[in-house]
């Protein structure tokens, strides 16, 4: 596949400590999307030093609307979805490149690499996400506190990962997951027990999923030999897991 058939998307809100990784590694890219939500930090101007980013501010409503919008922006027949905190890893030009120009296939699904403060670990528990997909036929959809790509077409898989790096404060990851838990807690308590997954039941639980969460990471996933990065990484999604437990026990007083 063509480079000049594939424009990367990215929406930004202050990702100073994270945008100039990003960008370093879509060199390849001809024109590139960032929707940016009206950051007060120098995420634009690290923008501006890219000839091939296109900076469009849109005040922020919701990520769902955010990311529909930019894919209405994109001039090629092919979105590339990132995060602000995402990377390209190694191979992805030479995957793109080797793909069909025609591939029987409306979106591929890419793995991820997670990274505590530039070291990688050696497993987490983020999901593989539909990242390359066919402009006119994908849109996001709502889903909780995250949105899901609509595909309706087949899917494949990428064999490089991206490296996921987020570089700012804490502060701003604990602002962030107390809104995604108060997304996501409505979300549980809106469907019926037969309509979630086996995840979500036992989140509704509100008791065991921080349990399972902390020795899961720890132990089954390995966090325990990547040393204090990976003890960082359980506390954050045991945290996680705690502050959507809280919401849930706040909307049951309600």
């Amino acid at each position: 596949m063509k480079s000049a058939n594939i424009t990367p998307l990215i929406l930004t809100w202050n990702e100073e400590p994270n945008l100039r990784r990003c960008l370093e590694r879509l060199h390849w890219a001809r024109d590139i999307v960032i929707i940016d939500s009206g950051s007060t930090d120098a995420t634009a101007q690290i923008a501006a030093e890219y000839p091939n980013a296109r900076l469009i501010t849109r005040p922020f409503d919701d990520h769902t609307s955010q990311w529909n919008f930019g894919i209405d922006a994109v001039r090629t027949p092919w979105v590339l979805a990132l995060d602000a905190d995402y990377g390209l890893g190694d191979g992805w030009v030479q995957e793109l490149a080797a793909l069909p120009e025609v591939p029987d296939c409306d979106a591929f699904f890419a793995s991820f690499r997670y990274l505590i403060q530039g070291k990688p670990l050696r497993s987490c528990l983020y999901p593989p996400r539909a990242v390359l997909f066919r402009q006119d036929r994908c849109r996001y959809r709502q889903d909780g506190h995250t949105q899901l790509l609509h595909i309706s077409g087949k899917t494949g898989v990428l064999n490089s990962k991206i490296d996921h790096d987020d570089r700012k404060p804490l502060s701003h990851w604990l602002a962030s997951q107390d809104k995604y838990a108060r997304l996501e807690a409505e979300k549980l308590l809106t469907l019926a027990s037969a309509d979630l997954s086996l995840q979500d039941r036992i989140r509704r639980t509100m008791i065991l999923a921080p349990m399972i969460v902390f020795a899961y990471t720890l132990l089954v996933r390995g966090a325990i030999l990547d040393g204090w990065h990976g003890w960082y990484y359980t506390f954050q999604r045991t945290l996680a897991e705690l502050l959507l437990s809280l919401r849930l026990v706040e909307k049951r007083f309600s």
